[in-house]
């Protein structure tokens, strides 16, 4: 019997990879379609490789999230990313309505609470997140991998339980929310614990397990009083990270796993659009195409 697979895509992620990866691609109206172009590339690679029963898309909304309410400065120092970009997510969007693929989002919330979600919810299932965030690792476990796309969209692997731990110097997936809390993370302005580098950070919680048990613990000997110095200084900002590191699981949204079963989707109405867009090329990668997969590279 076929093994059920429910594959979800982190929109936004693919999306920015897509559009900072190729050159600024116009269709015939004179708008930039470089990121619908490359999202297309990877759904249409990620469903001959993976045959998915279950496919959903995940994207974040606009509205400020309770991480950005839990801390002014979350995400500050990221770029925002130029106009073009945004305008392609309405066009992405319609693609995936043709395709017959669900749209999940929720205001309040980022796509990766949305798939922390749906990954949580659908245990008689395996899962293949498709991200080019390394936050979704901490939703690895023996029935969830993430398909990670690497430079761009070009290349892309698993990540499994046992690759993330080699990823993090034989840190358990567990523990990746506890390590963030201390390591911090520049790329979402995540404070962590001023001082506190990813050896340190690594070594306190393979011993500790926690940052809860490494406070209990604070004045343990395995602790040296530069280290305990800096901890205690950092404590609410620790704590205060890792609320805003770790994904929710626990998103009030549609979790049946029947309204992301994938089919009958409208293969003429698809290549006319991608004809019309001037992406001839990808048509036969549509499933039901003749020629469906031969010479399936990314570009």
């Amino acid at each position: 019997m076929k093994k059920k697979i429910f594959v979800v895509i982190d929109g936004n992620s693919v999306i920015h990879r897509a559009f900072h990866a190729l050159p600024p691609l116009k269709n015939k109206k004179g708008e930039v379609v470089n990121a619908v172009y490359g999202f297309l590339l990877v759904l249409l690679k990620i469903i001959k490789e993976f045959d998915p029963q279950y496919l959903g898309v995940c994207f974040d909304l606009p509205e400020p999230t309770f991480r950005k309410k839990a801390y002014a400065d979350y995400k500050a120092k990221r770029k925002k990313a130029p106009q073009e970009l945004y305008d392609q997510i309405p066009m992405i969007k319609y693609f995936l309505k043709l395709f017959n693929i669900s749209i999940c989002e929720k205001s309040g919330f980022e796509g990766d609470d949305i798939i922390g979600t749906l990954v949580n919810s659908f245990s008689g299932v395996d899962s293949i997140i498709v991200s080019g965030d390394l936050d979704t690792l901490q939703l690895v476990n023996k029935k969830t991998k993430v398909y990670f796309l690497n430079k761009g969209v070009k290349e892309a692997f698993f990540y499994d339980e046992e690759m993330v731990k080699k990823r993090y110097n034989g840190l358990e997936k567990e523990h990746l929310i506890d390590y963030k809390a201390l390591r911090g993370d520049m790329s979402d302005n995540i404070p962590g614990v001023k001082g506190i580098g990813e050896k340190t950070a690594i070594d306190l919680i393979k011993r500790f397990k926690s940052i809860e048990n490494l406070y209990n613990h604070i004045n343990s000997p395995e602790i040296t009083e530069n280290i305990r110095k800096k901890l205690l200084e950092g404590k609410e900002s620790a704590f205060l990270s890792k609320e805003l590191s770790e994904i929710k699981k626990d998103v009030l949204i549609d979790a049946c796993l029947n309204n992301y079963e994938w089919e009958n989707y409208d293969k003429e109405k698809i290549r006319n659009l991608m004809e019309e867009y001037g992406f001839k090329s990808l048509v036969k990668r549509i499933p039901g195409f003749e020629g469906f997969g031969e010479n399936l590279k990314l570009w």
